[in-house]
C-alpha cells in the first residue's frame, strides 16, 4: 500500500500529543487506517521504510481437522471389511474414524439429527438417514466426503433403514408402518411398496405402529422380516408379495436379531424380556427370558424390568452364541448406572458404563449374515465416550482408545496453542506422561484400523494445552493435524481437599469447581508454566525429570479496592470525567494504609480462598509447583478473579492483575514486589481526573438491590450472565453448559471489558435470597470478568445509560463507585524496551494494559550480576510513560528496527533437581534477545499494541505513533495475537461479529478480512486462539476442538495431509455352503432384486412421495474441473475400469458354466455307454 506523504505534519501532531492520534475511517465496521511516518531518533530524521513481504495472496481460511468426541451422538455404523467406524450426531454431523490419524468430519447442510447410518460394505460409500426425513449417499472415496445423492420424503417419516450386504436396494421403514425400497445407485424410489395394511392380518383392528426393524432372512434373501412397534412381526415374501407368517407379542418391540442359519430370531421388548422365535411355530416364542428380572417364588412370570433397547445374537463355531444387549435392568435399583450385558452360554456379565448408552455394534469376522459370525469385539457408543470391549478374553477387557476423545473429561475452560515450538519438548513431555498410563487394557490391537494416513509435508512440532474445570491441565501433541495426549497436570494437588462444614466455610467462597483453570501462560524455551485459577490464585511450575519431596512455597497478596460506600442518586447526565476538586480515595496496596468501613457481623479478612498444603508433598517427574500466590479477602470482600497473567524466566518475575490492580512477584526470592491499585500505577501521569459521583446516605443492601433491578440496562446485564455462571447458578460450569444469549453480537455491542469490572457482582434472584440468608458481611464469591470471559450488553448510547450499565456491590460495606475507578488490568508483557522517551538503551520493562485502553510502562531494576539475583531486591517503579488506545488492551509485541519479531528474554531450561547440580549457584544461562535480531537492538524498536477496537504501532524511544488501524467500530475483538507466517510477522484478530482479520506489521495494512465464524456461543469466544504458521483453534462444542488455518500454503497442502478413508481391500469369499445346504437351504442365490424392484416390473413411485436432490459430491481427482475434459476423462476411466471388472466377472462365470457343462456331458456319455447294449429286462 502506498504511504501518505505528509510525514512532517503528522510528526508534529504525534510529537505534541503522542496518545491522541486516532485512525480514520470511523464510519463503518471495517475500520480504516492512517499510516503516518514518524521519527524514532532525532526529530526530522527520515526513516527507511521496512520492506514487508506478506500480501493478501498468502492468506486463505479453511477448517483443517476436528478432534475430540462427537457432540450429542445419535447413530453408529461399522464397515467390517474396510474396518472404519461412523458416528452420527444430533447436530447433523458425521465423524468417520479409522486407524489413528484417520479422522474425518462432515456435516449435513440441514443440521438435522442423524437417525441411522448404513455403510455400503467395501464400496466406499455411506447412507445417512436424518430427522428431516432425508436420505443421503456419501462418497467416501475422497479425502473430504461429499454427498452424491439425496432423497427427501415428503409425506412419510423415516424410522428405520436396512441395506443387505452386496445389495443396491435399501429398505426404508416409516412411521406409518409402510416399507419403501430405494435404488442406491440412482437414489430413485422403487414402485414396490409394502403397505402396512397388506402386511398385517385383515382382522386386525389397530395400526401396528411405526416400523422398528427390517432385515432379510440369512437363509433366503427373498424374505423380509418386518418388526412393528406394537409387537407385530411379519415375515414377508418379496416375490409373492404376501406375508408368509405373522407373530404377535403383547409387549412393544425395540429390536430384532437373526440366528445365522435363518431359522430363529430374537426380539427385545419394553418389559426387559428377550423372546426367541422359530419360523416353524410362529404362534408363540419358544423361549422367553427376563435376564435381570427376579424369579418369583410361586412360579409366576419374573417381574418386569427396564426396556432392552437393542439386542444382538451372534453365533460361534466352537462355542456358545453371544447375546449382547443394552438396558433391561431391574427397576428396584434406580441409582444403577447404564449397562451392557453379555450372555455367553450360562455366564452373564454386566458391564456398567459411566454414561448412557446411545448404541452398540458387535464386530464379527465375516460380513456374510449366513455364516458363523465369530464376534471378537463390541463397540459401545455412550453419550460422552466410545469404548470397545474385547470378546475374545473371558474377563472382557476394553481396548485402549487411541483417539483423543477424552478432551472433555472435565469441561474445557481455556486453551493455548503453540506451533513450531522446540522439538525436544514433545518427547520429554511424553516420557513423563507415559509413567501415568493405566493398566488392564486388552493386549490386542485396536480393531478400528481402516484407512491410510501419512505424515505429510508439515513436520514442525505443535502443542495444544487445555485447562479444565477440575483444575487439570492437559498437554497434547498436535503435530501434523493429529492429536495425542502427552501429559496431564493436576493443579488442585497443591491445595488441601475441600471439607464440608469446615470452620472457614470454604464452600461459601466458591460453591463448585474451585480449582477451575482460568488462564495459562507457558514459556516453551524455559519450560516455566503458570496457571491462574478461578479462586484468585496463581501457581508457578518448573519442569523437572526427577521426583522430589518438598514443601510448597506460598505467598498471600492483598489487592483490593477500599473506598467508602458511595451510591449514585437518580441518574444524572454527568460527563464521564468531570472536573472537580475532590479526589478519589486511594486504592490500597500491600503496604498501604487500611480504610476500613464497619460492617455488621463477622468479617473475613486476610483469608485466601483455598488452603495450600503445609506438609511436604511428593512431586512426580514433570511439572512441579514452585510457588503458589493467593489473593486474600479484605474486610469481608472476596478477591476478584485474575484477568491477566505474564511470567518471565529471565527476570524471575510473575505479574498478574484483576479489576482492582496489579501484583508483581519475584518467584526466585519468593517475595511480593508490587501490589498496587490501577490508579496508583499512573502516579502523576494519569491523563484523567477521576472522582466519585455525588454521594448519598448509605442504603441498606436490599435497597441497593431494588435500585439495581430498576435499570433496564442492568436487567439486560443480569440476563447476559458471566460465561462462568449459568442461569442464576454460580457454578463455573464453563463451556459445557454455557447458554449465554449472543443474538445481538453481530449488531451494535459495547465492549465487554468496558463494563465495570465488578460486574461479576451482579445478582440473580437466587443469589439475592442466598445473600440475604448469609447476611451483608458474608457475600458469596464473585466472578469478575476478564478479556477471555466476555459479557455482552445492549448498546450504550447516552451518558445516563453508561452510568447505569454497571452493577453495584453485594456488600453493604464496599461498593463500586464509578466505572473508571475499577480499571481492570487486561494485558501484561515483559520485554526489553525503551521505557522513557530519551532512553538511549533498552532496559527490562513490564508493559501493562488496562480495560480503558491505557498502557503503562513499569521499569524493572534487576540485580546486575547473576550471583546477587537471589539476594538483592528487584525494584519495580513507574517510568512515567503512558500511551492510549480505544478499548481494552488485548496484546503486546515488540519488533526490532528491521521489523523482525523480538522474542521475550528467557532463561535456558535446566533441571532444578538435577543430580549433577551440586551447588545451587550454578550460573543461569539467559537469552535476552531473539536469535534473529542483532545483539544490540539498534537505536529504535517498534511496539505493537492491539486493543479490542484498534491496533497501534509506536516507535520507541520517541513514543511516536507511526501507524494506527481502527479495526472495528460496531463490534470488538475477542482475541488478537502477533504471529509469524512465511518468515514474516502479522497481527491476527478474531472479532465478535465473526470476522477473522490479519494486518501486516509494522504498517498495519489489512491483508485478510473474512466473515467466517459467527460467535454463536461464548465457548468460541473464550477458547479461540491463533498461533504461528497460520493456524488457529477453538472449541466448536463442549467435547470437540476445531482447528483451522488462515495460510494459503496450508490450504493448498491440506489434501496431502488428510487421511484416506477408503483403501482397496478384497471382499472375503463366502464359505462353501455344501451340496445339501445349497439344495435345501432356500433359494436366496437365485433371488433377483433388480427384476423384482426395477421400474420394468414394479413401475415408478409417486413423485409426491419423495424428491430426488443431486448432491455436490464428486469423484476424487475431479475436484475443481468436474465439468471439464479432465473430469470427463476421469469419469470415463473409472467407468471403463468398472466395465472391465464386470466383464472379467462375466468371463469367470462363463468359464465355470462351460466346465460344469463339459462335466455333465462326460457323465451323460459314460451312462449311455454303460447301458448301450443292455436289453430292457436287464435294467
Amino acid at each position: 500500500m502506498k504511504k501518505f506523504n505528509f510525514r512532517k505534519v503528522l510528526d508534529g501532531l504525534t510529537a505534541a500529543s503522542p496518545v491522541g492520534s486516532s485512525g480514520g475511517g470511523s464510519g463503518s465496521g471495517a475500520g480504516g487506517s492512517v499510516h503516518p511516518g514518524g521519527t524514532a531518533g532525532a526529530a526530522g530524521t527520515p526513516r527507511e521504510e521496512i520492506q514487508e513481504t506478506l500480501t493478501s495472496d498468502y492468506f486463505q481460511i479453511c477448517k483443517t481437522v476436528r478432534h475430540g468426541f462427537p457432540y450429542l451422538p445419535t447413530a453408529l455404523a461399522f464397515d467390517p471389511v474396510q474396518k472404519i467406524l461412523a458416528i452420527g450426531t444430533r447436530t447433523g454431523a458425521i465423524r468417520i474414524l479409522g486407524r489413528p490419524g484417520v479422522d474425518c468430519y462432515c456435516q449435513h447442510e440441514s443440521g438435522a439429527a442423524v437417525l441411522q447410518l448404513q455403510f455400503l460394505i467395501n464400496e466406499g460409500a455411506l447412507v445417512s438417514a436424518c430427522a428431516d426425513d432425508a436420505l443421503h449417499l456419501w462418497n467416501l472415496r475422497q479425502k473430504r466426503p461429499a454427498i452424491l445423492h439425496s432423497l427427501k420424503f415428503n409425506r412419510e417419516r423415516i424410522t428405520y433403514c436396512h441395506l443387505p450386504f452386496q445389495s443396491k436396494w435399501l429398505y426404508v421403514g416409516t412411521e406409518r408402518g409402510n416399507t419403501h425400497i430405494v435404488n442406491i445407485e440412482s437414489f430413485i424410489l422403487s414402485g414396490y411398496v409394502i403397505m402396512w395394511n397388506k402386511a398385517i392380518e385383515l382382522s386386525t383392528k389397530t395400526h401396528p405402529g411405526p416400523v422398528v426393524h427390517l432385515s432379510d432372512s440369512p437363509r433366503d434373501e427373498g424374505k423380509l422380516l418386518i418388526g412393528y412397534e406394537n409387537g407385530t412381526i411379519v415375515f414377508w415374501d418379496l416375490r409373492s408379495k404376501r406375508a408368509d407368517l405373522r407373530a404377535y407379542y403383547d409387549e412393544a418391540i425395540h429390536s430384532v436379531a437373526w440366528h445365522h442359519e435363518g431359522k430363529q430370531f430374537m426380539c427385545s421388548h419394553s418389559d426387559g424380556s428377550l423372546t426367541l422365535w422359530n419360523l416353524k411355530s410362529p404362534n408363540r416364542p419358544f423361549q422367553t427370558t427376563i435376564p435381570h428380572g427376579k424369579v418369583q417364588r410361586d412360579g409366576k412370570k419374573p417381574e418386569s424390568c427396564k426396556p432392552i433397547l437393542k439386542v444382538e445374537y451372534k453365533t460361534c463355531k466352537n462355542s456358545e452364541p453371544f447375546v449382547v444387549f443394552s438396558g433391561g435392568l431391574s427397576y428396584d435399583k434406580p441409582c444403577r448406572r447404564p449397562s451392557l450385558t453379555i450372555m455367553h452360554g450360562k455366564a452373564i456379565t454386566v458391564l456398567e458404563m459411566d454414561h448412557p448408552i446411545v448404541d452398540f455394534l458387535t464386530l464379527c469376522e465375516t460380513p456374510y449374515p449366513n455364516e458363523f459370525q465369530e464376534p471378537y469385539a463390541v463397540v459401545v457408543l455412550l453419550e460422552k465416550d466410545l469404548i470397545v470391549v474385547d470378546l475374545t478374553q473371558t474377563n472382557f477387557p476394553i481396548f485402549e482408545n487411541p483417539y483423543p476423545i477424552d478432551i472433555h473429561e472435565s469441561p474445557v475452560t481455556c486453551t493455548e496453542y503453540f506451533a513450531d515450538c522446540p522439538p525436544d519438548l514433545i518427547p520429554v513431555l511424553y516420557s513423563v506422561g507415559a509413567k501415568h498410563k493405566k493398566q488392564g487394557y486388552s493386549n490386542k490391537e485396536w480393531p478400528i484400523s481402516g484407512g491410510a494416513w501419512n505424515l505429510g509435508a508439515q513436520t514442525y512440532p505443535e502443542i495444544i494445552i487445555t485447562g479444565h474445570a477440575d483444575g487439570s491441565v492437559k498437554f497434547w501433541d498436535a503435530s501434523a493435524i493429529t492429536l495425542q495426549m502427552l501429559y496431564k497436570l493436576k493443579t488442585s494437588k497443591v491445595f488441601e481437599k475441600q471439607k464440608v462444614g469446615e470452620g472457614k466455610a470454604t464452600a461459601e467462597i466458591v460453591e463448585e469447581d474451585p480449582f477451575a483453570v482460568q488462564m495459562m501462560y507457558w514459556c516453551p524455551e524455559s519450560r516455566i508454566f503458570c496457571v491462574a485459577g478461578v479462586s484468585a490464585y496463581v501457581i508457578v511450575y518448573r519442569f523437572s525429570k526427577h521426583e522430589v519431596n518438598t514443601e510448597i512455597a506460598s505467598l498471600e497478596v492483598r489487592l483490593q479496592s477500599e473506598v467508602e460506600d458511595i451510591i449514585t442518586p437518580e441518574p444524572e447526565t454527568n460527563p464521564p470525567f468531570p472536573d472537580a476538586s475532590s479526589q478519589l480515595p486511594s486504592l490500597k496496596s500491600l503496604s498501604g494504609s487500611t480504610n476500613t468501613v464497619a460492617c455488621e457481623g463477622t468479617m473475613k479478612d486476610s483469608i485466601p480462598c483455598l488452603s495450600v498444603k503445609t506438609r511436604p508433598v511428593r512431586m512426580p517427574p514433570g511439572y512441579q509447583a514452585d510457588l503458589v500466590i493467593q489473593l486474600v479477602w479484605v474486610d469481608g470482600e472476596p478477591p476478584q478473579q485474575i484477568t491477566s497473567l505474564a511470567v518471565n524466566s529471565a527476570y524471575g518475575l510473575v505479574a498478574f492483575g484483576n479489576c482492582n490492580g496489579l501484583a508483581v512477584v519475584d518467584f526466585m526470592q519468593k517475595t511480593v514486589l508490587l501490589s498496587m491499585g490501577t490508579l496508583d500505577l499512573y502516579g502523576s501521569s494519569d491523563p484523567y481526573q477521576r472522582q466519585p459521583r455525588s454521594p448519598r446516605k448509605s442504603r441498606q443492601f436490599a435497597a441497593g438491590l431494588t435500585e439495581l433491578s430498576d435499570s433496564p440496562v442492568s436487567l439486560e446485564l443480569e440476563r447476559c450472565k458471566s460465561p462462568t455462571s449459568v442461569k442464576g447458578s454460580r457454578k463455573l460450569s464453563l463451556p459445557t453448559d454455557l447458554k449465554t444469549d449472543l443474538d445481538h453480537v453481530n449488531g451494535h455491542c459495547t465492549s465487554p471489558t468496558s463494563q465495570s469490572c465488578s460486574s461479576g457482582k451482579r445478582l440473580s434472584s437466587a443469589d439475592v435470597s442466598r445473600a440475604n440468608r448469609r447476611g451483608p458481611g458474608r457475600p458469596p464469591f464473585r466472578k469478575a470478568q476478564s478479556a477471555a470471559c466476555m459479557e455482552i450488553s445492549l448498546p450504550v448510547t447516552t451518558e445516563e445509560n453508561r452510568e447505569n450499565s454497571f452493577s453495584r456491590s453485594r456488600s453493604s460495606s464496599v461498593s463500586s463507585i464509578d466505572r473508571d475507578s475499577k480499571e481492570a488490568i487486561t494485558a501484561l508483557f515483559f520485554m526489553e524496551s525503551f521505557a522513557r522517551k530519551n532512553d538511549s538503551a533498552v532496559s527490562s520493562c513490564l508493559w501493562v494494559g488496562t480495560g480503558l485502553g491505557m498502557v503503562i510502562i513499569l521499569s524493572l531494576n534487576l540485580p546486575a550480576s547473576d550471583d546477587s539475583r537471589h539476594s538483592e531486591p528487584v525494584v519495580v517503579s513507574p517510568s512515567g510513560t503512558v500511551l492510549t488506545l480505544k478499548g481494552a488492551v488485548l496484546t503486546f509485541a515488540c519488533l526490532d528496527c528491521m521489523g523482525t519479531l523480538t522474542h521475550q528474554p528467557y532463561e535456558v531450561w535446566r533441571d532444578p533437581h538435577s543430580a549433577d547440580d551440586g551447588d545451587k549457584t550454578r550460573k543461569r544461562k539467559l537469552v535476552m534477545h531473539s536469535p534473529s535480531s542483532s545483539q544490540d537492538m539498534g537505536d529504535h524498536q517498534f511496539a505493537v499494541i492491539c486493543s479490542e477496537k484498534q491496533a497501534k504501532v509506536f516507535s520507541l524511544p520517541s513514543q511516536t505513533c507511526l501507524y494506527v488501524h481502527n479495526i472495528t467500530e460496531t463490534s470488538f475483538l475477542l482475541r488478537a495475537d502477533v504471529v509469524t507466517l512465511c518468515n514474516s510477522v502479522c497481527l491476527a484478530c478474531f472479532c465478535a461479529n465473526g470476522h477473522i482479520m490479519t494486518l501486516s506489521l509494522p504498517s498495519l495494512r489489512p491483508l485478510l478480512d473474512m466473515n467466517y465464524l459467527p460467535v454463536t456461543d461464548m465457548r468460541i469466544a473464550r477458547t479461540f486462539c491463533f498461533t504461528n504458521e497460520g493456524q488457529a483453534l477453538y472449541l466448536s462444542s463442549p467435547t470437540e476442538i476445531q482447528r483451522l488455518t488462515y495460510s494459503q500454503e496450508m490450504c493448498d497442502n491440506l489434501q496431502d495431509m488428510l487421511g484416506d478413508l477408503f483403501t482397496p481391500v478384497e471382499t472375503p469369499e463366502a464359505q462353501n455352503r455344501g451340496f445339501l445346504k445349497g439344495l435345501f437351504g432356500g433359494s436366496g442365490q437365485a433371488f433377483d432384486r433388480e427384476e423384482l424392484f426395477g421400474e420394468a416390473t414394479a413401475g415408478k413411485a409417486s413423485r409426491s412421495l419423495a424428491q430426488h436432490i443431486p448432491g455436490s459430491g464428486g469423484i476424487e481427482g475431479v475436484r475443481g474441473a468436474a465439468g471439464g475434459v479432465i473430469g470427463d476423462l476421469t469419469r470415463a476411466r473409472i467407468a471403463l475400469d468398472e466395465r472391465g471388472q464386470k466383464l472379467g466377472e462375466l468371463d469367470e462365470r462363463t468359464a465355470s458354466m462351460m466346465a460344469s457343462a463339459e462335466a455333465f456331458s462326460k457323465h451323460a456319455h459314460e451312462v449311455m455307454l454303460k447301458y448301450k447294449d443292455k436289453k430292457w429286462y436287464q435294467f
